[in-house]
């Protein structure tokens, strides 16, 4: 064999290659079996993603209509119970202020409103602590106690819109296994279209659980 030759083999291997392939994607092109087949495949593929993305969704949902309703519902519901005692310690923390609030602003406005009325029978029961003060003083006192009062709702309100969010979180994650696995799948394709061929390439960042 010369070595003219030995260079011609290689390009007819290509040739011959190419041309099996166009026979290949024109036979898909024309209604080729394993056309069809690849595309109910494909099909089949989109309608479990869409299930899965659906009931995703339903979980997180339901997720956070409970919490809504109710604080920790929703993580219980994601079987996420160590974060109960974390959602009712926290937001035990705007209910004491508020009570603390509210008990001091009841007393210096008492107090306040016995000193303006000038009602000298209730002047005993004002409380021993605010009493040494002056009547301007009790008025910013009872201000300042009302805006504790004010501030100690709205944290409660965000606190349960956090703890609503957390669910819903928990809930999109429920179905997912969050690992540190990391590939990437490099498939060949081809289009049916334009007959030629092309790479898809997956990055997968970790497995997807089956949704109970």
């Amino acid at each position: 064999m010369t070595k003219s030759l030995k260079k011609v083999i290689p390009i007819l291997h290509l040739l011959l290659a190419f041309s099996l392939f166009g026979q290949v994607a024109q036979g898909q092109v024309k209604g080729d079996p394993k056309d069809t087949l690849s595309i109910a495949s494909d099909t089949g593929i989109k309608k479990s993603s869409t299930d899965t993305t659906k009931k995703v969704r339903s979980n997180a949902s339901k997720a956070a209509l409970r919490s809504a309703i109710l604080p920790g519902f929703g993580q219980v519901y994601n079987k996420k119970y160590w974060k109960v005692p974390i959602v009712y310690g926290i937001l035990a923390i705007p209910i004491s202020t508020f009570g603390y609030n509210s008990t001091w602003y009841n007393k210096t406005r008492f107090a306040y409103t016995t000193r303006v009325t000038k009602d000298s029978a209730n002047f005993p029961n004002i409380a021993p602590e605010l009493q040494p003060l002056s009547t301007s003083s009790l008025k910013l006192y009872r201000n300042e106690f009302r805006k504790g009062m004010d501030f100690s709702i709205l944290g409660f309100l965000l606190l349960w819109g956090i703890n609503i969010i957390d669910a819903t979180v928990d809930g999109h994650l429920k179905s997912f296994d969050i690992s540190d696995e990391l590939s990437l799948r490099v498939v060949p394709t081809i289009s049916p279209a334009v007959g030629q061929m092309g790479f898809t390439a997956t990055l997968n960042f970790g497995r997807q659980k089956s949704s109970k």
